[in-house]
């Protein structure tokens, strides 16, 4: 009715103000609620119309369009279709017209550039009025710095920012010369309010250069106008100011967005190793889907921290369109998938079923006094171990080979290991001399290993350690501590030096012996030959004495550390560009300079590419990509040496992929100082602080051989090492490597209670790269040789257990190290579990990844995890021979009960499960389920309370259909098929919560 009222004789105009008076009284007492039901009612349409009727009296009538502009700004902020409003009632030149002839008169002009500015916040409309010049109109009110007209110009700028959200808009500014104006008047708004009054007013200036930049040509004419040098002197002033964070954040946000974008400094992304692969398959793999891909428009989201997103983890959760919605699709099909000739090869790995437990009464007798004497590894004929290469042939079988423990690789002779138990405290002390008969016969047994495969077995030898630094020598010679006389080159000869290291070490380490893992080491293959062992891996490592807080992220050190890399492109002067390491090109490194430190990362599972000293303590790091791939940016793992005592080193990773991380909530690296091991305490600890994970402004390229475009982030944190000149390894998380996987089998074996635990380690294929991949049966030993007994122990239902599919989840391994020590325990629970089941496990699903250091793929630059479906018998060993096995188990009729695939998540917290259900798929699709068609057994979902279940999903995605929980769900039939997530982080929630603590 107020729309339609006739603006007459003067009655109808009180009526009016009284019209107006009363909706402004509700409205400013009322809730948003108030507003959005005038909205509804066409509130915002009457005020238009009535906004037009008053416009066109002569001469205006103040008093009745003041409140009306007010009342349409109010209500128009909370009306998201109020721009489309005002073009359909064509009412952009009412407004800029009332706008035009109130230039003069600043209370009134204020009023109609409020309303501009919430007309403006629909792009179409905004650009409409940009084509009608409405920034002209503006940019004659925003003035120089003046005491004057304040709200005036504070309204105009916002109209301004509102309006440069248009990206036409923008482009006209910048053609028209706008941008640089926008800058004379920050750098004088910002030079003469020295006072801090007028905060709102540069904000404002800079949210407009802040949308300006916005578009490829806006970027390019703020750094030709030194904009970058302009706010990166501002910002400096402003540090120290708490209140003036808005000014900072904004100045940060355009400063890292205009950054000029550049390449890595490396040749190519690709992988500094590759592997030929066997047949005509392809060595590069493309980037999977939009992993780590910079997406249309991502470098213009800015803000203090990126949105958290998963899309590198092997279940992340989608959007619902990703949600299968097939029926029959979600279906479980345990129907035979796989040739069925060959089939009977697995039978030999499942020896439990047709054990002659006699026999293995005698073989447990014999056991009995393995403490007690030097034994070596299981060495007894090995079945037929499939290879990558290996040809299969019609008559293919296992059926009546031997069935055996796993024992080296046919025609390997048997490798002796000096055995001195970790559980003898006695034998923390022993004859050097004995010592060193042991490694020659260790020696000589790596060289009758090595007639046989001299590919298989190679000679190792610790990264020599400082001997000239004074803590070593007081710890290994503190009686003649200026007597040492290294060999030519500055090292102690290996057999000396590992002779010394034994010595010293304490026996104390559970479940961690050297000389294992020095045994197991030496028959490992690596594409580069590793020469050198990692000292934590041989060492070995204590847990830490207690959990220690997670990391309080202090304010605004996201922002300082952009600032530090702008100031590197302003002031190039204190900037050193020095490469100190180059996996590469090793002759183009610096290593030993004086001042500097001294990387190294050519062992198992390290991964550090490049190492740039930028400032006297400050260095860029670059890891490298997966083996046969460019792509896979996160696992790190090296040595560094010749630091300096509380000198504050900042370590930058500049090729990281992931969208976020948990380093920005509280996350902190692993350290182990070598010293201190030495001193009794070989702890790796949580270490660094000023942590904090963005985008940087570097970019792939297609000629570097990577994806055109893509995103980088940074992974930066600063250390202060505890020692001088002592040698310290960093990781992503605590290390797990192939050896030391090998190593601790060999002792669980040996430590077993043979009479209560059935054990067998079996090999179930050899890896693409030709390491073998360790299959494993637990259960109970059968109470006797009755009937009745052996049968119960043959009716066992099977429960499957993987981990390590990728190798940078390390912390998979370290869930299965204690899965595998507890199932072997004297504990009651484990005593009833293998009672009640057998365990088939397979501990390291991608030894090759591991070994040599990469984050997610195999050698064949594929993610195993999304080969389930079609997996091939020479690129993808270990899946397609794990695939096999549980599909002779399905064949036999004994599908596992339970299907775990252990995993890590970098970006969540605590410990949950994904698993798979029709009906929560079905129902989250939105997809309208008959109950009475489709039934469900829920006991899919009864899980220990150790899980956090609001991080849990049962949701079946399209593009998770070839993850291994999928696929053993559907082809298999397992109802209880799962994926489990560790995180690298901590818990902060169910029963292993510690407040603001990781373990």
């Amino acid at each position: 009715k107020f729309a339609v009222f006739p603006f007459q004789s003067s009655s109808d105009k009180d009526v009016i103000l009284n019209i107006l008076s009363v909706l402004t009284d509700l409205l400013s007492r009322g809730t948003g609620r108030r507003i959005h039901y005038v909205i509804s009612k066409g509130g915002s349409e009457a005020l238009l119309q009535a906004l037009a009727a008053a416009a066109q009296i002569e001469p205006p009538d103040h008093s009745t369009l003041l409140p009306l502009l007010r009342l349409l700004a109010r209500v128009g902020q909370q009306d998201r279709k109020f721009g489309l409003k005002v073009q359909k009632l064509e009412a952009t030149d009412t407004i800029l017209s009332l706008t035009r002839r109130n230039l003069g008169h600043h209370l009134h002009l204020t009023h109609c550039l409020w309303v501009l500015r919430v007309c403006a916040s629909n792009v179409t409309t905004g650009t409409t009025l940009g084509i009608n010049g409405a920034m002209e109109l503006i940019f004659k009110v925003i003035t120089p710095y003046s005491k004057r007209y304040v709200r005036t110009v504070r309204a105009a700028i916002e109209a301004l920012a509102a309006l440069l959200k248009s990206k036409s808009n923008s482009r006209r500014a910048v053609n028209r010369g706008y941008l640089g104006g926008l800058l004379r008047l920050y750098q004088d708004w910002h030079h003469n309010d020295v006072s801090n009054n007028y905060i709102y007013i540069r904000r404002g200036l800079l949210l407009c250069l802040k949308h300006i930049t916005n578009i490829q040509l806006g970027r390019e004419t703020f750094l030709g106008s030194r904009g970058m040098e302009i706010l990166f002197t501002s910002v400096e002033d402003c540090l120290s100011c708490r209140n003036l964070d808005p000014i900072i954040t904004t100045v940060t946000q355009i400063l890292r967005k205009c950054h000029p974008k550049e390449p890595l400094p490396v040749a190519t992304v690709r992988s500094s190793y590759s592997f030929p692969l066997p047949g005509n398959a392809k060595v590069e793999r493309p980037c999977e889907g939009s992993e780590g891909k910079c997406l249309k428009g991502d470098y213009e989201s800015d803000g203090e921290e990126e949105p958290e997103k998963d899309l590198d983890n092997e279940e992340s959760k989608e959007e619902d369109y990703d949600l299968e919605t097939d029926v029959n699709k979600l279906r479980s099909r345990p129907v035979l998938d796989w040739p069925e000739e060959e089939l009977g090869q697995y039978e030999a790995m499942c020896p439990e079923l047709s054990h002659n437990f006699q026999e293995l009464e005698s073989e447990s007798e014999e056991e009995k006094s393995l403490e007690d004497r030097t034994e070596s590894f299981p060495s007894t004929p090995s079945h037929f171990i499939p290879s990558a290469t290996s040809v299969k042939h019609p008559n293919y079988r296992w059926r009546n080979q031997s069935v055996t423990e796993m024992g080296p690789e046919p025609g390997e002779k048997d490798f002796k290991v000096p055995l001195q138990s970790w559980t003898k405290k006695e034998k923390s002390r022993w004859d050097p001399t004995d010592e060193k008969r042991d490694i020659a016969e260790t020696s000589q047994d790596a060289d009758s290993c090595e007639e046989e495969d001299p590919a298989r077995s190679h000679a190792l030898t610790l990264h020599p350690l400082p001997i000239e630094a004074a803590w070593y020598k007081k710890i290994f010679y503190p009686e003649r501590e200026a007597s040492i006389n290294p060999s030519p080159g500055g090292r102690l000869e290996s057999s000396d030096m590992v002779i010394n290291l034994l010595e010293k070490h304490q026996g104390d380490i559970p479940f961690h012996s050297p000389r294992f893992y020095v045994a197991r080491a030496k028959c490992v293959k690596s594409i580069s030959d590793y020469k050198d062992l990692a000292f934590p891996d041989f060492w070995g490592h204590q847990p830490p004495l207690s959990s220690k807080p997670l990391l309080e992220r202090k304010d605004g050190v996201q922002r300082e550390k952009v600032l530090d890399d702008v100031r590197r492109l302003i002031q190039p002067g204190d900037v050193l560009s020095r490469t100190v390491f180059d996996l590469d090109e090793p002759s183009h490194s610096s290593p030993g300079a004086p001042g500097c430190l001294t990387f190294f990362s050519k062992f198992e599972s390290g991964n550090l590419r490049k190492a740039i000293q930028v400032r006297e303590f400050e260095y860029d790091l670059i890891m490298n990509a997966d083996v046969n791939s460019n792509q896979h940016h996160q696992w790190f793992y090296f040595e560094v040496r010749d630091m300096k005592l509380e000198v504050a080193y900042r370590f930058n990773i500049i090729n990281c992929e992931k969208f976020n991380s948990q380093f920005n909530y509280g996350m902190q690296l692993v350290m182990y100082s070598v010293k201190e091991a030495l001193q009794g305490r070989p702890c790796w600890l949580r270490a660094g602080y000023d942590i904090c994970y963005y985008k940087n402004h570097y970019r792939c390229s297609a000629a570097a051989g990577g994806t055109r475009g893509k995103c980088y982030y940074t992974l930066t944190f600063s250390i202060k090492f505890p020692h001088k000149d002592d040698v310290c390894y960093l990781a992503y998380h605590y290390p797990y490597t192939y050896s030391t996987m090998m190593s601790h089998l060999d002792i669980l074996e040996q430590n077993r209670n043979p009479k209560k635990v059935y054990w067998r380690q079996q090999t179930l294929c050899q890896t693409l790269g030709g390491n073998l991949c360790p299959l494993l049966t637990i259960t109970a030993m059968p109470e006797s040789k009755k009937r009745d007994d052996l049968e119960q122990f043959c009716s066992r239902p099977y429960v499957f257990l993987m981990a390590r599919v990728h190798p940078g989840e390390s912390n998979a391994s370290w869930v299965m190290k204690g899965t595998l020590e507890f199932l072997v325990s004297s504990d009651p629970i484990a005593d009833l579990l293998r009672k009640c089941f057998i365990f088939k496990i397979i501990p390291m699903l991608n030894p090759d990844g591991v070994i040599n250091g990469n984050h997610r793929c195999s050698l064949s630059g594929d993610d195993l995890n999304r080969q389930w479906l079609t997996p091939n018998s020479q690129l993808h060993p270990t899946i397609y021979h794990a695939k096999g096995l549980l599909y002779y188990l399905h064949s036999t009729g004994r599908a596992p009960l339970v299907f775990c695939d252990y995993h890590g998540h970098s970006q969540k917290k605590n410990v949950f499960l994904y698993g798979c259900s029709i009906k929560e798929t079905l129902w989250q699709a939105g997809c309208t389920v008959d109950t009475t068609v489709i039934t469900e057994d829920v006991g899919y979902r009864v899980v220990a309370p150790a899980f956090v279940m609001n991080s849990c999903s049962f949701l079946v995605e399209k593009s998770r259909e070839s993850t291994a929980r999928v696929v053993v769900w559907r082809e298999m039939g397992v109802l209880r098929s799962y994926t489990m997530e560790s995180t690298y982080c901590g818990c902060s929630h169910g029963l292993y919560k510690v407040s603001k603590s990781f373990k």
